[in-house]
């Protein structure tokens, strides 16, 4: 835990795209869901919680019941991944974890007046982080309702989730390419918004970006 809170913001990195993406050079999806995305999960977790800087009683409970339950989750998903209500509860209990992360990565954004290579890191993972929030929002949209998209794989836990990563990525980056698409009118207008926020993400961290390199110019 000491050397992933030295290194904390390249750990953080490594473990959003080894959980996105990792899925590009597997192709057994049963041992995907099964093995890889368990660990990956705890993984996240670990990397996770050496960001979230411990403020106050009430954010130390929070963190703590929080990262348990990431904790927790993974090591059941081999035995329960099919039950609908189980990967409903997993989705919001993620969402939560990754928005509360996200909080931090942009509180660490804006405070240094200064740039390094932390900064750069951290913005990167704020980017994979909105996407990993997308994510697991709308997984548990799906769960909850099968219609909320249409063309979505939903022959295990796996497909679904890797299916979910494509359409967030797309959506965040306003790509689009239309070939999954939400179906209920509240799942339009979460895609909505997810696509401003991505978009406001990416002009408040050029301005902080460009805000910091002036006042290191600024300073030499």
């Amino acid at each position: 835990m000491a050397l992933v809170r030295r290194n904390k913001y390249v750990s953080l990195l490594v473990a959003l795209i080894l959980h996105l993406f990792i899925g590009i050079v597997l192709s057994d999806m049963q041992f995907y869901a099964r093995i890889i995305w368990p660990i990956n999960m705890i993984l996240l977790g670990v990397a996770g919680a050496g960001v979230v800087i411990e403020k106050g009683k009430w954010i130390r409970y929070i963190r703590m019941a929080l990262v348990v339950l990431v904790f927790l989750l993974p090591v059941l998903i081999p035995f329960v991944a099919e039950k609908g209500l189980f990967m409903q509860i997993l989705s919001v209990v993620y969402t939560l974890y990754f928005a509360f992360i996200f909080k931090e990565i942009i509180s660490f954004l804006i405070k240094p007046s200064y740039i390094n290579a932390d900064i750069i890191i951290a913005a990167g993972c704020g980017y994979l982080l909105l996407i990993e929030i997308t994510v697991f929002l709308l997984q548990a949209l799906f769960y909850y309702n099968h219609d909320t998209f249409s063309h979505i794989d939903a022959s295990t836990p796996a497909t679904i989730f890797i299916d979910l990563v494509y359409y967030a990525s797309v959506s965040i980056t306003t790509i689009g390419y239309g070939d999954i698409t939400p179906n209920t009118h509240y799942a339009k207008l979460i895609a909505s918004l997810l696509g401003l926020i991505g978009q406001f993400y990416m002009v408040v961290l050029v301005g902080i970006l460009i805000s910091k390199f002036s006042s290191n110019s600024q300073s030499k």
